[in-house]
């Protein structure tokens, strides 16, 4: 029987202004409406502001690919991710971003995926050893432990340290409310309304995150103005390192802070947000379960997961493809067009935000086959692969494609495989997850399922 995984359900209508508002303090994904899933390009009215909303393939191809100088960032975005991610290049553009962008490529070769693979299965085996204790077959929060594990997968590969439950809490806390108020702050300024109050607690949620990894730099800074560098091979000292083959320069400490910040949100809470959609998936699907076993132990031959084991692991892959697909974790891209122009038959003028969703363009009516439908077989069918070439993105697409999204994947896959491997992952039947998007898209009352130690000899 098909599975049809929990999401929100659209408006019959388009919703007023008023509407809108209430709706959208919750989540954004609450102001869509049917039509939303089949529209080719959308137009909101805002306050003062134009917002339009593109899924036909072809402009989403121009808008990111073809021409993205002419719909750079929008200010929006910068406005709502300062105070957490400060002046990185996930937010910035043009020159700025363009030396931001040569220096985080040399720093990143030191993340070649070989490298750091060992540094992944360390996470990966105290995250087992954490699992183990409560395999007992309770509901439990998997979306924190997530985090967890993805947060200390970047501590070890960016500044080798191995990140503790203390801190990987507070991230977790911190960053829920950051969510909830940077969105608050946001729908509060565009209606032209105080939002002093909810900007205030994202700063102090943010200032909180910063810190977990501010004072690693700063040491590491101070230790190298004393000539007491040491032999780090990590990422943070490739930046540091790094000078611009253009300017000549290198980042400054506060530069280095904003950009190890963007990849720790990006290396970390983008993946717990697949990581835990992915196994609310997996709850659900026993037969899928069963066929990712058979074919790691076939793969592996019943030894540890090697480096190159990964790549053969199809089941796993579709997967995780299908799992991005239904909850990509950034829902929404957003741009600004530079000049006036006219798109389809909308006139859009300078400084209007331009949206490309992936939220929508991988559910459209036009874009795939039961669009709702969990389905991670799909990506072997020749209908699945002429949709994931022309309508899926949840990397992105163009010069701005996620920096990490190699690494990411790498992650996703080891962890995903140990995990089916080691337990059978079921569902609990009175918790359904509350879909939201806010910065990222995740489960409003967190993703609960249960843990039990696999018998390998029934597989």
């Amino acid at each position: 029987m098909a599975f049809i995984p929990a999401y929100p359900c659209p408006n019959k209508n388009k919703s007023s202004l008023l509407l809108r508002f209430l709706r959208g303090w919750r989540s954004w994904l609450d102001v869509l409406f049917e039509r939303s899933y089949r529209m080719k390009m959308g137009h909101y009215r805002l306050p003062g502001m134009d917002v339009y909303m593109v899924n036909e393939p072809e402009l989403v191809q121009k808008i990111l690919v073809k021409q993205p100088r002419n719909y750079p960032k929008h200010q929006l975005m910068h406005k709502m991710l300062a105070p957490l991610l400060g002046n990185s290049i996930f937010t910035t553009n043009n020159e700025v971003w363009e030396r931001q962008r040569r220096l985080m490529d040399q720093a990143f070769e030191q993340a070649r995926l070989k490298l750091v693979f060992p540094l992944m299965c360390d996470a990966v085996s105290v995250m087992l050893a954490r699992l183990d204790k409560v395999a007992d077959g309770s509901p439990y929060p998997v979306d924190e432990e997530m985090t967890h594990v993805t947060a200390d997968i970047i501590f070890r590969t960016i500044l080798t340290s191995p990140l503790s439950g203390r801190a990987a809490h507070d991230v977790f806390e911190n960053f829920n409310r950051f969510q909830q108020h940077t969105l608050r702050a946001t729908v509060l300024e565009l209606y032209h309304l105080p939002a002093w109050f909810s900007r205030r607690a994202s700063i102090r949620s943010a200032n909180t995150i910063r810190s977990v990894v501010s004072s690693v730099i700063r040491e590491r800074f101070d230790a190298r103005e004393r000539g007491e560098g040491g032999d780090y091979q990590d990422i943070l000292a490739a930046l540091m390192e790094a000078v611009d083959p253009v300017q000549g320069d290198s980042f400054s400490y506060p530069e280095v802070v904003d950009q190890i910040c963007m990849l720790f949100l990006a290396g970390h809470e983008t993946s717990a947000s697949a990581l835990a959609w992915s196994l609310y998936l997996l709850s659900n699907s026993p037969e899928l379960q069963h066929e990712m076993v058979e074919e790691i132990e076939s793969v592996t031959g019943g030894k540890a997961l090697a480096y190159g084991d990964l790549k053969k692991l199809r089941a796993t892959w579709n997967l995780f493809r299908e799992t991005l697909r239904l909850y990509p974790p950034v829902g929404f891209f957003v741009r600004e067009a530079v000049e006036s122009h006219c798109m389809r038959d909308k006139q859009i003028q300078p400084g209007s935000p331009v949206m490309v969703s992936p939220w929508l363009i991988h559910r459209h009516r036009e874009n795939w086959e039961r669009p709702d439908e969990f389905d991670p077989c799909r990506f072997e069918t020749e209908a699945g692969k002429e949709s994931a070439r022309n309508a899926y993105l949840p990397f992105s697409l163009g010069e701005r494609v996620c920096i990490g999204a190699a690494f990411a994947t790498q992650e996703a896959i080891l962890i995903l495989a140990s995990l089916v491997r080691r337990y059978e992952i079921t569902p609990v039947p009175e918790h359904v997850p509350l879909c939201v998007g806010r910065v990222t898209i995740r489960s409003d009352n967190g993703i609960k399922v249960r843990l039990k130690l696999r018998d390998l000899n029934r597989v």
